[in-house]
């Protein structure tokens, strides 16, 4: 027996009847051949973490674009967060942790360049359109590996594509990250907001604050510790009544005064003109394009999802670079001068 047929068998005894068995499966596009150390979930997992969108996301904004300070999350550090509670939440149910790690580390890899802005902007210029989530599925399935992708299990892509609001992942542990991902960027941004001195704590409704708790610690611990309690040993992942009604109303709150804040978006609609700018450019100039994203045009790939590609693969400060390099005067320099 393997190390992986050990691990596949210690999750048959332990977890719960719920939980989405690794053994279970639905697959990938491509059949490969079983690791002899880890099971499906927690090799899609390490896919993940060593792909090169992943490691963008430390230098894409989450809310505050290019703030002056190292304490600001970046959407590399919300991963993070949402990672964690997730696991906290699968390990207390007796979930798959491995699944739910995939799909955390997973979530937000489609996301563009400055935040939630970058996407109104491609979504806008796109006769397509261009969500996230759908752009997240799209790197592992196909612009990952110069074209090959990463190649990931139905149920890891399945939360990936659904961990937001409107829709709904098909198991637990995507339900799990669905959860996690609101809780972990209500509370965060409420720290960014307070240490960018645009709110401070006494500023959200006392009702809220007493439901939910005063800080940080308090609030996660309360919404993680709700979910743990009215979820366990249930085929559902959810809330008392009182504290997601509480978590909603604290997110429409974050919406009013720090989302739509104008001195957090301050830099915003510069950010909207410069990728307009660059999604135009690149249309005309289809040359500058690199080869590991042109060559979806030759499998039947429009122009625009192609820009859409490359602009959301950059990280906030490689676009100000291009930006600067297609329509700023470049210094020159003389010989001998």
């Amino acid at each position: 027996m393997t190390i992986r047929e050990r691990i596949e068998t210690m999750e048959a005894e332990t977890l719960s009847p719920y939980a989405a068995l690794s053994v279970h499966t639905k697959g990938r596009e491509r059949d490969e051949e079983p690791c002899d150390i880890r099971p499906v979930f927690q090799r899609d997992r390490d896919r993940i973490l060593h792909c090169k969108a992943f490691r963008r996301l430390k230098n894409k904004t989450q809310v505050f674009l290019t703030p002056k300070g190292d304490h600001y999350r970046t959407r590399m550090s919300h991963t993070l967060e949402v990672s964690q509670n997730a696991r906290t939440i699968a390990k207390a149910l007796r979930l798959n942790e491995d699944l739910v790690e995939a799909i955390a580390l997973g979530h937000d890899l489609g996301h563009t360049p400055f935040g939630h802005a970058g996407e109104y902007v491609l979504n806008s210029l796109c006769a397509e359109g261009f969500r996230h989530n759908e752009q997240s599925v799209r790197i592992v399935e196909k612009l990952e590996k110069n074209g090959a992708g990463l190649n990931l299990t139905w149920e890891v892509k399945d939360g990936i594509l659904n961990h937001q609001t409107r829709t709904m992942p098909h198991t637990l542990e995507g339900k799990i990250v669905r959860f996690s991902d609101k809780i972990a960027y209500i509370n965060h941004d409420i720290d960014d907001a307070i240490r960018a001195q645009i709110m401070v704590t006494e500023d959200i409704p006392k009702e809220l604050r007493k439901t939910l708790g005063e800080t940080t610690k308090e609030r996660l611990d309360r919404m993680i510790h709700n979910i743990i309690t009215f979820s366990i040993e249930t085929d559902d992942i959810r809330m008392s009544k009182e504290v997601e009604e509480a978590m909603q109303e604290l997110r429409r709150f974050m919406f009013t005064h720090v989302y739509q804040n104008p001195v957090a978006k301050s830099e915003e609609e510069k950010a909207r003109g410069l990728l307009k700018q660059l999604y135009e450019h690149y249309l005309c100039h289809m040359e500058l394009i690199p080869a590991k994203y042109a060559h979806m045009l030759e499998d039947g790939e429009s122009e625009e999802r192609v820009v859409c590609d490359y602009i959301s693969g950059m990280t906030d400060q490689y676009a100000i670079m291009r930006f600067e390099e297609y329509f700023l005067p470049q210094a020159w320099q003389v010989d001998g001068y």
